[in-house]
């Protein structure tokens, strides 16, 4: 669905892009996270087609994104700070959408209502607070029918149960008409959740472009329990970070957790316990960037 090769943007001396490289397949969730500064806007605007790169290329659907009507027609975008006009109320954006998109879908507009009980269509939109105008980002999005859905920090300042529900609604579109969506938040334990592929960018690049399945599966945290100190590994596994509790030493290490595990047993005499931990998807990323020589703070907050 998305394609993006070797992409450069310059600002006078300043490469905010800087040979990014990013595969999204169609009907996934893809998370994109960074620090601030990392890049993340900035390619945002090269796929929604708002700025033209420098060097490199940008396809959707095999098409070139700039200047190209009929790719824009097929995604809809909700940035961090939506945009209405000065005096619209749902309602006439809703007609405004309806104008712009042939795919918009008036009925699921009506039928979507009643997830937002709290939305007045007829008041001012800017009048609305901070979550209630992403509520209506959201819903007309939604109706839009798009191919492609680019959301940036999409559920700031949405309440615990609204942003479970957007999400629901969400995952159903994307199951029902493999709408793909990629999401660029800070939030990675909502992004854990959802996400099919997560690409980490920092200083103009992606360094990290895997789906959950290969990083949960590539990097494990141990914990052994040893009356005689730790014992080693083999070379071939690669050792993030070690420390100890007494006795108890916790290991993250690169590879498959249940051969790390039975090597721990093999090179071992006298362990008490080997148990092998779940890691979040943020424990993951602090220490894949270690591994990489990365400040975690540069990268996570």
């Amino acid at each position: 669905m998305i394609e993006v090769n070797n992409l450069i943007k310059k600002f006078g001396d300043f490469r905010a892009l800087d040979g990014v490289n990013m595969h999204v397949a169609s009907g996934n969730i893809y998370g994109l996270v960074g620090p601030n500064g990392a890049g993340k806007s900035t390619l945002i605007r090269h796929l929604t087609g708002v700025y033209r790169q420098d060097a490199g290329e940008i396809f959707i659907d095999g098409a070139p994104v700039y200047e190209n009507k009929q790719v824009k027609a097929q995604m809809a975008y909700i940035p961090d700070e939506p945009f209405y006009f000065l005096q619209a109320d749902t309602l006439e954006m809703m007609r405004y959408f309806r104008g712009m998109y042939e795919s918009f879908d008036e009925k699921m507009f009506y039928r979507l209502q009643e997830f937002f009980p709290g939305i007045d269509m007829k008041r001012n939109i800017r009048r609305l607070s901070k979550g209630m105008q992403k509520q209506v980002a959201f819903w007309l999005a939604l109706c839009c029918r798009p191919k492609l859905l680019i959301l940036d920090e999409p559920l700031d300042g949405l309440d615990p149960v609204m942003r479970k529900q957007i999400w629901t609604i969400l995952m159903s579109e994307v199951a029902e008409r493999r709408t793909t969506v990629l999401v660029s938040s800070h939030n990675l334990r909502e992004l854990e959740d959802v996400c099919d592929h997560v690409g980490i960018m920092n200083h103009g690049k992606i360094i990290i472009e895997r789906s959950l399945f290969d990083l949960h599966g590539n990097i494990s945290k141990i914990q052994v329990a040893c009356q005689t100190g730790m014992p080693k590994l083999p070379k071939e596994f690669e050792v993030l970070h070690m420390s100890n509790s007494g006795r108890v030493y916790t290991m993250i290490v690169k590879g498959n957790p249940r051969e790390v595990a039975a090597a721990i047993q093999t090179e071992g005499d006298h362990l008490a316990i080997v148990d092998i931990l779940p890691l979040t998807l943020e424990e993951i990323f602090i220490y894949e960037m270690g591994g990489l020589g990365y400040e975690v703070k540069d990268i996570l907050f």
